[in-house]
């Protein structure tokens, strides 16, 4: 990334709120539920924490998920409209196939033997979630969805950037661009600065 700012810019990586789907304890991935009003609640309380760090109320561009949980977490942030906010297709949460929209004792119930060796090592970079995405291609699929963002961010815009996204997809953006990995809970908020490289400013802010 390279910025001819006079001032570093700073990525606000938020991770949507709880959900009608209860998505505090269930593997959602690539399923599309709605948030729930405390998860609104969630989303308004992370723009209050936003606002307290910036003295510009405007960002210079705002990403999302295609997925309705962080788009309307994008809105809610922002108060901006869906016209203002760019979707990037490969920031959707990862597939997760036969476990999804199941909890952990359901997927342990219904498919013992998939949930030991997906417990043994859930983020083993090999690892393949049954008739599911595998955690190379994920990864790989976010990696390019980030070069997007890169590109588009940095294409004669100012401001800092917001993306609204998902547990898996933030991780995975802090990991590459900075080799560190936060918890990421729900309407937590990562905050990354670029100048001249990337630094981890905040991490797991509620």
């Amino acid at each position: 990334m390279t910025t001819s700012r006079s001032h570093a810019a700073r990525f606000f990586l938020v991770r949507h709120g709880e959900t009608e789907g209860e998505s505090s304890i269930r593997y959602h991935g690539i399923t599309d539920v709605p948030l729930s009003e405390p998860g609104r609640e969630q989303m308004r309380r992370a723009a209050r924490a936003i606002e307290a760090r910036r003295s510009d109320v405007n960002f210079g561009k705002v990403f999302s998920s295609p997925l309705v949980r962080a788009s309307e977490g994008a809105r809610i942030i922002t108060g901006k409209t869906a016209a203002s906010i760019v979707t990037i297709e490969e920031f959707a949460e990862v597939h997760f196939g036969l476990f999804e929209g199941l909890t952990a004792d359901e997927i342990r119930e219904r498919y013992p033997d998939h949930f030991a060796i997906w417990n043994a090592d859930r983020l083993a970079p090999d690892y393949k979630y049954p008739e599911g995405e595998s955690r190379a291609n994920f990864a790989a699929r976010v990696e390019r969805g980030l070069e997007r963002v890169l590109a588009i961010w940095t294409a004669g815009i100012d401001g800092d950037a917001l993306l609204v996204a998902h547990r898996g997809v933030i991780r995975a953006i802090v990991r590459k661009l900075t080799n560190q990995q936060p918890v990421v809970e729900l309407g937590s908020i990562q905050i990354l600065e670029f100048d001249a490289g990337w630094r981890v400013v905040a991490l797991d802010l509620l």
